[in-house]
């Protein structure tokens, strides 16, 4: 092949940015001459990302309760990366914000509606039976989950509704975070005490989301928002798509679990409990938890009326 202009030029190019660094250029040609070309399975891991569904049962829908639940956690990293891009921005401006914002909307929208792969691809009867292998593990559990809402908002606004009035969200993480919302949702209803879906999950994560609460009281996607210039906070682009992830996150992805936990939980005469022994019914419903992210950014209406006409649409 004839060294034309333009390759000599890269070559160049290439020269001058390994000098610059203190490298051979030599070196890294002899790399291109000995390295595989990529293909495609071995870029995206095919064989590997394949291999990583074990079932617990013999039920054929288990394979689309687990995978179905294995994507998500793959969106969930997603949100986890355009949070940190957020965050780590030099001279955070309006445009880039918005971007990543919408960026974790769409994630959060795509979950949202391709949860009724799950709802509808399974049989009521499988799942009631090959679930009671799964406990105590429960989608409660997603520590990525509860990251997203960590890097969302000041921890305060994660702190169970009925205990908030008393914090003023500088207190050390380690003491909000006692009273974090949904350890009600995992909380047996009779003795009041912590089911072992939560006693595992604390063991695991406690310290781990404690330390993050921490790290972020500055750098969540609030005070970042915080940190546009004021011209830019009063952008409708840039209120818009922090309601919008408020209503993703808060509204919609929690009812399309409550509507499946309708479909398949709910009894005439009384309901069957989930495997995490989560109290389903007073968890899920954004009516009753009342979690909002920026609350100033709604009218005292909206937020009295949060999640209430979305529930009623699910039950009808």
């Amino acid at each position: 092949m004839e060294l034309t202009p333009e390759i000599l030029e890269r070559i160049t190019l290439l020269k001058a940015k390994y000098d610059a660094q203190g490298q051979d250029l030599v070196t890294y040609l002899d790399s291109l001459l000995y390295s595989r070309m990529p293909n495609y399975w071995d870029y995206i891991q095919v064989d590997t990302l394949l291999s990583l569904q074990k079932t617990y049962t013999d039920f054929p829908d288990e394979v689309v309760f687990l995978m179905y639940h294995q994507v998500t956690e793959l969106y969930f990293k997603l949100c986890l990366h355009e949070f940190q891009q957020i965050s780590d921005r030099k001279n955070l401006d309006a445009p880039f914000f918005v971007e990543h914002v919408q960026r974790i909307n769409r994630y959060f929208e795509a979950l949202t509606k391709s949860f009724e792969i799950m709802v509808d691809g399974m049989q009521r009867e499988q799942f009631l039976k090959f679930r009671l292998a799964l406990a105590p593990a429960s989608g409660f559990q997603s520590a990525q989950y509860r990251k997203i809402e960590i890097h969302s908002t000041d921890f305060l606004q994660l702190v169970h509704k009925d205990h908030r009035e008393k914090y003023t969200g500088k207190e050390p993480i380690a003491e909000l975070f006692e009273n974090i919302y949904w350890k009600e949702g995992a909380t047996d209803i009779d003795t009041g005490k912590k089911t072992l879906t939560l006693t595992q999950f604390e063991d695991r994560y406690r310290e781990e989301f404690i330390q993050m609460g921490e790290n972020l009281r500055n750098d969540n996607l609030w005070q970042c928002y915080l940190r546009l210039p004021a011209e830019d906070q009063e952008l409708p682009e840039v209120v818009h798509v922090l309601k919008q992830n408020d209503v993703n996150v808060n509204i919609n992805w929690p009812l399309v679990h409550y509507k499946s936990a309708v479909r398949y939980l709910q009894k005439d005469k009384g309901d069957i409990a989930a495997t995490g022994g989560t109290n389903w019914q007073k968890y899920l419903p954004p009516r009753f938890q009342k979690r909002i992210f920026y609350p100033q950014l709604w009218s005292e209406t909206e937020t009295a009326e949060w999640g209430k006409s979305w529930v009623e649409a699910v039950l009808n």
